[in-house]
């Protein structure tokens, strides 16, 4: 089978192959995994996502550093393959979802029963491989850790990444006015049009300005709730717009600078930091995210959220999506398409 190998750690931009790249160059010839429990299902992965998280492991900056060589893990879909003698809610051609922290760039991944999620009929196999850590993260985020509530203003930053783009969705399913947060006005006009009730360009706009004259305009006092996938001076200014009792979301660092909230002011406002490493729930609090994502699936199948798909690529073409990740070229998901030669730019 074809999978995406890590030789060592380094650069993922560089193709495949290139002496310069972490990868081995793609070829057929990588073992086929086999069944290891009676519960244990093969899944022929259809797509696999491509998150931060991913390019830092490459990077070898993720927390978690699996020893070399490796295959990336992510969330992906595919259809089961082969099933253990002890599955029972599971058979040969049914579509699935999952997530895994290794092993899902490949054409085959072996998973546990209980780690699986049926796909919805009508549902995308693409989009339901691009659902669970984006979404999830942002579903236990809003729902579960802060508790978003109908009316409270949620503000997003980094609006147009895949994580972004969830909380937003979710942010109005939920019923909370968003105040969405991106660079350029093709993603502004997309994250319009997924209901944020207003944008801000970071590259050109005052934030804290427009923001508040945007509340104002609503007659509304200031921000319940900051999603914070981006940290650094981005961070540090919205805490100027965020009320007293508000919740602080602390996603990632996407732009490489860890923020420093001070917690003086924490106290006085009364504010909640929330670190989120969603990964973990499956470890310390497995049936909170089980349910989590079974409820997003549940949303996906009645059109509540949709996946966007900014850009698709083959396994071969891995090192071009982690290119489109680090560039900020993505609205949305950016994704792997097993045995597709299909690939779609901003």
């Amino acid at each position: 089978m074809e999978a995406l190998v890590v030789r060592r750690l380094g650069d993922p931009t560089v193709a495949p192959g290139e002496e310069a790249s972490p990868f081995a160059a793609i070829s057929g010839d990588h073992p086929v995994p086999e069944l290891s429990s009676p519960t244990a299902v093969r899944v022929r992965v259809a797509a696999t996502s491509l998150n931060f998280a991913t390019f830092l492991q490459v990077q070898g900056k993720y927390q978690e550093r699996p020893p070399l060589p490796f295959v990336p893990g992510s969330d992906y879909a595919g259809v089961v393959d082969a099933v253990g003698h002890g599955v029972r809610g599971l058979r040969r051609g049914d579509r699935v979802c999952s997530f895994a922290g290794l092993g899902s760039f490949a054409d085959f991944i072996i998973a546990e029963e209980k780690q699986l999620f049926l796909v919805p009929d009508g549902c995308d196999l693409v989009a339901a491989g691009a659902l669970p850590v984006a979404f999830g993260t942002s579903h236990l985020a809003l729902v579960h850790r802060a508790q978003l509530k109908a009316g409270q203003v949620l503000l997003v930053l980094g609006a147009a990444g895949g994580v972004g783009v969830s909380s937003v969705q979710i942010g109005k399913v939920s019923g909370a006015v968003v105040i969405a947060v991106a660079r350029g006005i093709e993603k502004l006009q997309y994250l319009k049009s997924i209901g944020a009730d207003h944008v801000i360009d970071s590259s050109k706009d005052n934030v804290v300005g427009s923001a508040k004259s945007f509340l104002k305009a609503r007659g509304l006092k200031g921000v319940d709730v900051l999603y914070d996938p981006v940290g650094g001076k981005l961070t540090q200014d919205s805490l100027k717009l965020l009320n007293w009792g508000a919740h602080i979301l602390v996603i990632g660092f996407a732009s490489g600078d860890v923020p420093v909230i001070r917690a003086n002011i924490a106290l006085v406002k009364n504010w909640t930091i929330h670190g989120l490493y969603w990964g973990s729930y499956l470890t310390h609090q497995p049936r909170v995210l089980i349910d989590s994502l079974n409820e997003l699936l549940s949303w996906l199948s009645k059109g509540l959220i949709t996946v966007q798909i900014s850009h698709r690529y083959r396994l071969v073409e891995a090192h071009l999506a982690f290119a489109a990740l680090r560039d900020r070229k993505a609205v949305g998901k950016v994704m792997i398409v097993m045995g597709s030669s299909s690939k779609s730019r901003l």
